[in-house]
């Protein structure tokens, strides 16, 4: 028996109880199940119990997932699909076509080629701008200083919607320093809220942070292996 419905409810008991801690309502904060690497067939079943959101990073993977999902429950249910991995410029098509969110736009270049590829018929692209909050050379995102000009420029597409920022910190197992990169996210998510760039969305959060990131504002954690089970083959190569 699968044990992916427990799972989801123990992560939501978690978002809940996390809240709680921070008088915050626990509506405030959704939960994104990241099934990377996982097949339809796990998808599926999250959807039987109750989960509608998805985040996927490797492009080609993820296109044959969402079509195979589909075919299988024959659009009973209207499923968003996330991309939250890195964003090769000439893949940027299928995400403009194929997904309602993009959480790692992390150059204009990337933001005017989703732009400009969103089908006419399909609602603006929701998008998150990535921020390389701890500064790691081996991670995407951009600089903090260089978010507000990125915001700027996003907000000057009518085919996209700038919902908020999307980070990655350093893992850290002391729960106060798992905080400090998330509170300096929120920092910069507030100082571009009252420089008028109208802002709901903090992706921020994992399996094993997800706590720290709801006390210092988290709308959307994104979960997979506390939901799924951990990955024990290797990831698919990045497309």
């Amino acid at each position: 028996m699968s044990r992916i419905p427990l799972n989801l409810q123990a992560v939501h008991a978690r978002i809940a109880a996390a809240a709680a801690k921070v008088s915050r309502p626990k509506q405030e904060i959704s939960l994104l199940a990241v099934s990377k690497t996982f097949g339809a067939d796990a998808v599926l079943q999250a959807v039987a119990a109750g989960q509608h959101d998805f985040g996927e990073n490797y492009l080609q993977e993820a296109l044959e997932k969402i079509e195979e999902v589909r075919r299988s429950q024959n659009n009973a249910i209207m499923l968003k699909w996330h991309f939250i991995g890195p964003i090769q410029s000439n893949k940027t098509r299928p995400l403009a076509e194929h997904f309602d969110w993009v959480h790692s736009v992390d150059r204009e270049k990337i933001a005017q080629r989703l732009a400009d590829q969103r089908p006419a018929g399909l609602p603006p692209l929701n998008v998150c701008i990535q921020v390389n909050i701890s500064g790691e050379t081996s991670k995407s995102g951009v600089p903090p200083e260089e978010v507000m000009d990125l915001a700027r420029s996003i907000g000057m597409h009518p085919q996209l919607c700038l919902r908020g920022l999307m980070a990655i910190p350093e893992p850290a197992a002391d729960f106060e320093a798992q905080r400090r990169p998330f509170h300096a996210l929120h920092a910069l998510y507030q100082r571009l809220q009252d420089a008028g760039i109208a802002l709901d969305t903090l992706s921020i959060g994992m399996s094993d942070d997800l706590e720290a990131a709801i006390a210092e504002g988290a709308t959307i954690v994104r979960v997979g292996s506390a939901i799924f089970g951990k990955r024990d083959h290797a990831e698919p190569a990045l497309s």
